[in-house]
């Protein structure tokens, strides 16, 4: 039974709580971006604040009012704050309409 028990906690570990960010979310046209990837309007990539840095490559999921997309981490957004996001046009019109500019979003690491 004890390794039964370092098992689930072992599980425990490497699974974890998520970690929730919060912040808005406004769209760019992606281009050359700072993970050194060229992106188009229809790829599913995000900038993150420039506080965010280090995670190229790395895919995140964002929430916005009951709907939820992934997207791909390749540039960073100098104007960003903490916590917001700057994502591909394809990105934003999966949650909200492109006319809204910028919305409120939750997201996390996945």
């Amino acid at each position: 039974m004890p390794s039964l028990m370092k098992l689930i906690i072992a599980l425990g570990l490497a699974v974890g709580p998520a970690i929730a960010f919060s912040g808005d979310m406004t769209w760019y046209y992606p281009g050359l971006g700072s993970c050194g990837q060229t992106n188009g309007n229809n790829d599913a990539v995000v900038a993150l604040s420039a506080s965010q840095s280090g995670y190229c490559g790395k895919s995140i999921r964002i929430h916005y009012k009951g709907k939820t997309t992934t997207a791909k981490v390749v540039d960073k957004c100098p104007g960003c704050a903490s916590g917001s996001i700057d994502v591909s046009p394809v990105v934003f019109d999966q949650l909200a309409n492109r006319d809204q500019g910028r919305v409120p979003v939750t997201w996390e690491f996945i």
